[in-house]
């Protein structure tokens, strides 16, 4: 069994933490401005709780690799194909800028290609066998990420 996203989350994060500690490089973001970065992870959590929320009202699984019954479009999922990950990029982005290294920044591509290659790719997958047409008809409609 391999490890659930908030696993690979809460790595990066601490990676994050490292760098700045370890090699901050040149700081981006100076002095008060820093405190922007509170906003993303605050619109992250607001999105995962409602897409969660979406998934628990269709009676649908959310852990990964489980089998959906329903496919859920409305909500985030009218804009994003992937709300949860992208919440936790967000809040990845958010820590990034208070701390405001510039070397943090390098964990966001290496968390979504992550989560794109262990986890969406299998998912999306899934979700095009267990539901063919509509699946593919809603891929097209809606980006992966943003």
């Amino acid at each position: 069994m391999r490890p659930l996203p908030p696993f690979y989350f809460l790595i990066a994060l601490l990676a994050m933490v490292g760098l700045h500690r370890l090699a901050p490089g040149y700081h981006w973001i100076a002095g008060p401005w820093r405190y922007l970065g509170f906003i993303p992870p605050a619109v992250g959590l607001s999105v995962v709780l409602y897409a969660a929320g979406l998934f628990r009202k269709h009676q649908t699984a959310i852990k990964p690799f489980k089998e959906s019954s329903t496919l859920v479009t409305q909500g985030p999922y009218r804009f994003t194909r992937n709300p949860m990950y992208l919440s936790m990029l967000l809040a990845l982005t958010g820590v990034a800028v208070v701390l405001g290294s510039v070397t943090c920044l390098s964990i966001l591509p290496a968390f979504a290609w992550l989560i794109t290659t262990r986890f969406i790719r299998v998912e999306e997958a899934m979700l095009t066998e267990r539901f063919g047409e509509p699946y593919l008809a809603y891929q097209k409609r809606v980006r992966r990420w943003v």
